[in-house]
């Protein structure tokens, strides 16, 4: 079976890997760097099991820039394209998944577009009305950075938002390519598969500002958060995953995706999904004070990367106390190995470490760093547990 996926980041990559261990499948990306990188065999994304396979497994996987020569004999037409949340409008800019859909569904008779990019409830429905086609499949994905294969390879659970033969024949590609037996498959309707990856992440998003939100109470009380978190956390119906508080959620996913379900509730009443929302502003508003309580002269501000085994920093919490310190004129350098311009938002980014090290009087830092160890007494973080 021939396959394309359109979208060559962790989403589009993980899916397309997964799939091309017994299908012929050709990504499609924008970019001629990603596009070669993936013909020789490199992964263009920090993750360990993606460089892996692209190395040692037989793969039956290219990639192109050629659309509509990709997608005109292809069975599934995965689409793995970005879709930044729009403040002014208050929802996910979906213009690339909308337009590589119409061009798919006009050059192929028989296709089927499976979206596996993030959108508004309903829009799945919209489109159908709008192309005239009900050959479009909604699937959402539940991957973490750095480990977006390893999650796509024991999948908590696959969903497609239909019912049809030719939604469980996709979904059981997917089962295929996994390397857990007896993954949970769910067929749902359009909305309710566009609801469950909304209601997903922002119920992560709650959890982690939960904890930050007790890490802040602690804070103005003096008290030892680690102990309280691992007090609370010994009741199984809590546990102890996602409990490390950090400097706020962060990441391409949460905070858009919270943020597009509040959205959706404007007609519905609620108060939880906004709480959510504004929580994370919170907190960031909370940490800055305390920062900039400090005295610091110049701040440093240590990685930008939301995880220890991520190389994407888009929307990291850290930014958002950036720019609150830099608002009250406070000098800002950045030590961030991944960035390689010499400015980072008009702030210094300064390569060697131990210039960085001893240019700054107060290092900020998401996560405690072995590279840290040397200067520990002059670190503000919130870590507690030592990891992502």
């Amino acid at each position: 079976m021939k396959i394309a996926v359109v979208g060559l980041g962790y989403v589009g990559l993980s899916n397309a890997i997964i799939l091309a261990q017994s299908n012929t499948v050709v990504a499609v990306d924008l970019s001629e760097e990603r596009v070669a990188m993936v013909n020789d065999k490199i992964s263009p994304i920090m993750d360990t099991e993606l460089q892996e396979f692209l190395l040692k497994k037989p793969l039956n996987l290219t990639a192109s820039t050629d659309l509509l020569a990709t997608v005109k004999d292809a069975r599934y037409v995965v689409v793995a394209t970005p879709t930044d949340y729009d403040p002014t409008t208050n929802f996910f800019d979906t213009s690339s998944v909308d337009a590589i859909t119409k061009t798919v569904l006009e050059a192929n008779g028989s296709a089927v577009v499976v979206i596996k990019s993030t959108i508004p409830v309903g829009h799945v429905r919209k489109l159908r009305i709008q192309l005239k086609s009900d050959r479009i499949l909604f699937s959402p994905e539940f991957l973490r950075e750095g480990r977006a294969l390893y999650d796509n390879l024991n999948p908590s659970r696959i969903i497609v938002g239909d019912k049809s033969a030719r939604a469980s024949e996709f979904a059981k590609l997917l089962a295929d390519g996994a390397q857990s037996q007896g993954v949970p498959i769910v067929h749902t309707d359009l909305e309710e598969a566009e609801s469950i990856k909304l209601f997903s992440n922002t119920y992560l998003a709650m959890r982690v500002a939960f904890f930050n939100e007790l890490d802040s109470y602690a804070m103005a009380d003096g008290l030892d958060s680690r102990q309280i978190i691992d007090g609370v956390c010994l009741d199984p119906r809590i546990g102890t995953h996602y409990n490390n508080p950090s400097l706020g959620y962060g990441g391409y996913c949460l905070p858009k995706d919270s943020k597009q379900l509040l959205a959706n509730f404007s007609n519905v009443p609620q108060n939880l999904i906004k709480a959510v929302v504004d929580a994370n502003r919170t907190r960031k508003d909370f940490l800055a004070d305390r920062i900039l309580a400090m005295n610091p002269r110049v701040v440093g501000i240590h990685r930008l990367v939301m995880k220890s085994r991520s190389d994407n920093f888009r929307q990291s919490a850290i930014q958002g106390i950036m720019k609150r310190i830099k608002g009250k004129g406070v000098e800002v350098i950045v030590y961030e190995p991944m960035l390689e311009d010499n400015f980072f938002f008009n702030s210094r980014v300064v390569s060697d470490l131990a210039a960085f090290k001893s240019e700054a009087d107060l290092i900020v830092a998401n996560r405690m760093s072995q590279d840290l160890e040397d200067v520990r007494d002059i670190v503000f973080t919130r870590d507690q547990f030592g990891g992502d």
